[in-house]
């Protein structure tokens, strides 16, 4: 749980080669997204027993946001995106959290470029409308055999 790790290490290097005047020569990802590590005040972060206390308020707030998504994944309710809240949560005090959320906005912008290639759309239009015809074929076959009875009072 300690906040300094190779990563932050080597991001602080990128950081310290960058020309001092604000002068971007090229525009790097890296350069876009804030510095790893604990996002907790100063004050806190002075003191380590505090500091200590705050990561593991921060952990169990974070991993009851967690455990609430991961059941909303069987019951009703954002189950993912609670997911993704309790990481937020983590990752303002968690290296390995925040590396997990780059590589998850790193994946879906990625897999929402691929969903706007036209192949891509064409093809997902073509399912969902073939499944959108089985649907109905089976629904049409349904009424038609049973009628509006529900499937619990069907006598047969």
């Amino acid at each position: 749980m300690n906040a300094e790790s190779d990563e932050r290490g080597r991001v602080a290097e990128k950081a310290a080669g960058a020309p001092a005047t604000g002068d971007v020569t090229g525009s790097s990802a890296a350069a876009a997204e804030p510095a790893l590590g604990s996002r907790a005040p100063d004050f806190i972060k002075a003191r380590r027993t505090l500091h200590l206390s705050w990561q593991v308020g921060v952990f169990v707030v974070g991993l009851a946001v967690v455990a609430a998504g991961v059941s909303m994944l069987v019951l009703p309710g954002p189950g993912w995106v609670v997911i993704f809240g309790g990481m937020a949560i983590w990752a303002t005090e968690f290296v390995w959290a925040q590396l997990v959320l780059r590589w998850t906005k790193r994946k879906v912008t990625a897999a929402a470029q691929r969903a706007l290639d036209p192949k891509v759309r064409r093809r997902n239009i073509v399912l969902t409308t073939t499944g959108l015809v089985i649907v109905a074929a089976l629904a049409g076959y349904y009424l038609y055999r049973f009628g509006l009875a529900l499937p619990w009072n069907i006598e047969e």
